[in-house]
């Protein structure tokens, strides 16, 4: 029998990303058609491949905000193929506040421009836009990572970089947001539906008194006759898609391996049995691995020393990588017997010289999280621990290969910044429904903030005061919220939460995007 509470995870998942997908809801769609117009994923999945995957970022981004009103904060973005090619994807979803940008939309767009930028990927906008949610205007307009870093992207990637940009403008463009499709390398309009200028008909009213007619002002037919400003004019969404797939025709032709893929040895079925349903419960994290990488040419580093941390060299849908992994529960060995989930001074060393040895060897880097932390105490801190896990960290963060982040069930401390969290610029993160990411446990963090009071009744034999009690709960439960993956993914700590069946496809395909060009730099070098 499947564990209950991982399925239901899951299941609870697929629930809510169901909603999140329906957008602005059946009636904004309906309005969308009877405008003439797809809806942003009904675009994208006329523009991918036939059949291939898409692998959406922040998917969950914003749907606990504004009263449930913004939905993957309006704009789908993701990776996919395009005529084979791999590419970044951002369209905004006019059912949803008319593809109005919210704060959350800035990062979101900003996060698929990293991906871009980071992989040298190809990247297509499909626009939609009524422009900036001026209510909330004071988290968009301003501020280093406001809407003004997304025009910088731009410009990075068109002058610096040489990544390409695609801009089909699908609807309306309006004020500062038609700098995005300025600042690509093609503009494509659509002829009757699409508007791109710096203001609308009734803001130039206003400003100037003239009265002017929004195909007149910015309409296709314009931009492509008069101004010059696009470069090419559909005669709708589907020839706007049409227009995009033949340019991916004539850029490189894509990196098709040849190699032959192996099974992994026990199948992925079996994933649901793994996993406690109580998280604090030990497994064998060996047993995930097994249904997760080929099933030849998995050789396990140092598997004596330091045996809370996994090292080994594998293969993943037939590409070399180097995985590291935290094993769970107690494990014996010369010495005292250490706890699984913790990082030792010892496993902090094995893990820096196997990244370094990986990063020799050019080897993509997967890690496995569920860590609780750093191990503490006497004994720890004469080992050298703080020594040893910045070793850790700084072999990590110095490291230049691909890395891909996927939290199984603990991510907390700075157990996660070691294992590539991600402040690090991993290239993907990805959580599985049980992932908790956070700074401690809701009993730690109960300790840590009302140990001193507890300890203060107790020493003197009394129960504790109701008042206190309640402060208790509230802080457990504010962690529990905190901790929880879906909050997680709805503030982007993840790029995607994704199925345990599914992982080794959608992870395949971040492999791709992150080793098809075969770059390696920081991306923090690039843009700064």
């Amino acid at each position: 029998m499947a564990n209950s509470g991982l399925k239901h995870r899951v299941e609870e998942w697929y629930a809510l990303e169901e909603r999140v997908r329906r957008g602005g809801g059946d009636a904004k769609i309906a309005k969308q058609h009877k405008d003439g117009k797809l809806t942003a994923r009904e675009r994208i999945a006329q523009l991918l491949d036939r059949g291939s995957l898409f692998l959406e970022v922040g998917s969950l981004v914003a749907h606990d905000h504004y009263q449930g009103q913004a939905p993957a904060a309006g704009v789908v973005t993701g990776v996919g193929r395009i005529e084979g090619r791999l590419a970044v994807v951002v369209a905004n979803d006019a059912t949803v506040k008319a593809g109005a940008w919210w704060p959350e939309t800035i990062a979101k767009i900003l996060r698929a421009q990293e991906i871009a930028m980071r992989n040298r990927l190809p990247i297509v906008y499909l626009v939609d836009s009524a422009g900036v949610n001026l209510p909330y205007q004071d988290g968009i307009f301003p501020g280093q990572y406001g809407a003004a870093r997304i025009f910088y992207y731009n410009s990075l990637m068109r002058r610096t970089l040489r990544v390409p940009q695609i801009a089909a403008v699908m609807g309306p463009c309006i004020a500062g947001g038609a700098y995005l499709p300025a600042l690509s390398d093609l503009i494509i309009m659509v002829d009757g539906t699409s508007f791109m200028g710096l203001g609308g008909p009734n803001l130039v009213k206003g400003a100037t008194g003239q009265t002017v007619d929004a195909e007149s002002l910015g309409g296709a037919r314009m931009h492509t006759s008069v101004s010059g400003v696009a470069h090419l004019m559909a005669k709708d969404d589907a020839d706007a898609l049409r227009l995009i797939r033949a340019r991916f025709t004539e850029m490189p032709a894509p990196d098709v391996r040849s190699v032959e893929v192996v099974q992994p040895r026990k199948p992925a079925a079996d994933l649901y049995d793994l996993i406690p349903a109580d998280h604090r419960l030990p497994y064998e994290v060996q047993e995930v691995i097994d249904r997760l990488v080929d099933g030849e040419g998995y050789e396990e580093f140092q598997p004596a020393n330091a045996p809370e941390m996994i090292c080994a060299f594998a293969r993943w849908a037939g590409r070399p990588i180097g995985l590291i992994a935290n094993r769970r529960g107690f494990l014996k060995t010369k010495g005292p017997p250490r706890i699984g989930g913790i990082i030792y001074a010892e496993s902090a060393r094995k893990v820096a010289y196997f990244v370094e040895h990986c990063e020799r060897q050019g080897l993509p880097l997967l890690y496995l999280q569920d860590v609780s932390g750093f191990m503490v105490g006497a004994e720890a801190e004469m080992s050298g621990i703080i020594r040893a896990g910045a070793e850790m960290v700084e072999t990590m963060a110095c490291s230049t290969v691909p890395k891909i982040v996927l939290t199984i069930n603990h991510a907390s401390g700075a157990g996660y910044y070691a294992m590539a969290g991600q402040g690090f610029d991993p290239h993907f993160t990805f959580g599985w429904p049980t992932a908790r990411i956070g700074v401690m446990e809701g009993d730690s963090a109960v300790m840590a903030v009302h140990g001193p009071e507890i300890e203060k009744f107790r020493s003197q034999g009394q129960s504790l005061p109701a008042e206190l009690e309640e402060r208790i709960q509230k802080t457990r439960a504010d962690y529990e919220r905190w901790l929880d993956s879906f909050h997680a993914a709805s503030r982007g700590h993840v790029d995607a939460l994704i199925d345990p069946l599914k992982t080794r496809a959608l992870l395949d395909l971040a492999f791709a995007a992150a080793t098809v060009n075969r770059h390696r730099e920081h991306l923090i070098l690039e843009t700064l």
